[in-house]
């Protein structure tokens, strides 16, 4: 970090918000910085997991009991079902689509007090501090991709074999991590303007997990409240936990058009979140 310079860190970065809207920029920004990203990546792991006797393991053994609970409980004692699978597949299905979930969760929880609780990197520092934001949903895709590993292991338990139709999962997961990113953004740069926001991302958080189709397939909502269904199909993170289901448990092909949506919405909200941190991060020093 000591080697940052203000030309680094600001290479011939556009000024107008329009400007600011090409994909190409934050790409651009995230790539000179990759080496701070990754450091602050391991950083934000590390400060998890600070003081632990465990340490990092806890980041395999969190996810592991997680599973364990979700398939007693839902898989075996609720017995429920998305499609009349098995409960052994049924609480896969739950885990899988938490973990998708808690990728943008984690995230928004976190984004609203980073750029507060780093004055330094703002008033005493030239610092990137876009690279915060993003480094909260680097650290939140690791565990992410450790409950994945998770997930084919259980399918694998349960009798089924993993094809290389499995590696469709990662068009479904650039999306979410595109949201997550771009809402990461935008969170921390309100929340240095509005120090309520933490408080309802928290409120926000609990309505978008039961408006996922985690615990539920979306078809339910389409039979059951077909008068929610035109706004709840707007929410990105039900088409990619039916897909990521379908590609990873089922063996089977996902909508493509539901993809194309989930990727659009993603490099939208990337781009624009990005753009608005860019424009905001300027009154900062003044604000904090």
């Amino acid at each position: 970090m000591g080697g940052l310079t203000a030309a680094s860190v600001n290479p011939n970065r556009p000024h107008s918000f329009f400007a600011l809207l090409n994909p190409v920029v934050p790409i651009r920004t995230l790539w000179i910085h990759r080496r701070l990203l990754w450091q602050f990546t391991l950083r934000n792991l590390e400060m998890r997991h600070k003081g632990s006797v465990l340490g990092f393991a806890w980041a395999v053994l969190n996810p592991l009991m997680l599973l364990a609970l979700y398939l007693f409980v839902f898989g075996f004692i609720f017995g429920g079902s998305f499609h009349g699978e098995s409960r052994w597949e049924y609480g896969l299905g739950i885990f899988l689509g938490l973990s998708i979930f808690h990728l943008v969760a984690e995230s928004i929880a976190v984004a609203p007090s980073l750029i507060t609780s780093n004055p330094n990197f703002v008033k005493k520092v030239v610092f990137p501090l876009e690279i915060l934001p993003a480094a909260a949903v680097g650290a939140a895709l690791i565990h992410m991709a450790i409950a994945l590993v998770m997930v084919l292991t259980g399918v694998l338990i349960g009798g089924h074999s993993i094809s290389w139709s499995a590696l469709n999962v990662l068009p479904i997961i650039l999306p979410i991590v595109l949201i997550a990113l771009g809402l990461a953004w935008t969170l921390s740069a309100l929340g240095v303007f509005f120090r309520d926001i933490n408080q309802l991302v928290i409120a926000s958080t609990t309505g978008l997990m039961f408006a996922s189709a985690i615990f539920y397939p979306a078809s339910r909502v389409i039979e059951k409240a077909p008068w929610a269904w035109p706004l709840i199909r707007l929410n990105p993170i039900i088409h990619a936990v039916e897909a990521a289901r379908d590609v990873l448990i089922w063996n089977r092909p996902f909508a493509q058009t539901n993809i194309l949506y989930l990727e659009l919405a993603g490099l939208a909200t990337a781009v624009i979140g990005f753009a608005a941190f860019s424009r905001c991060k300027r009154a900062f020093a003044d604000v904090m």
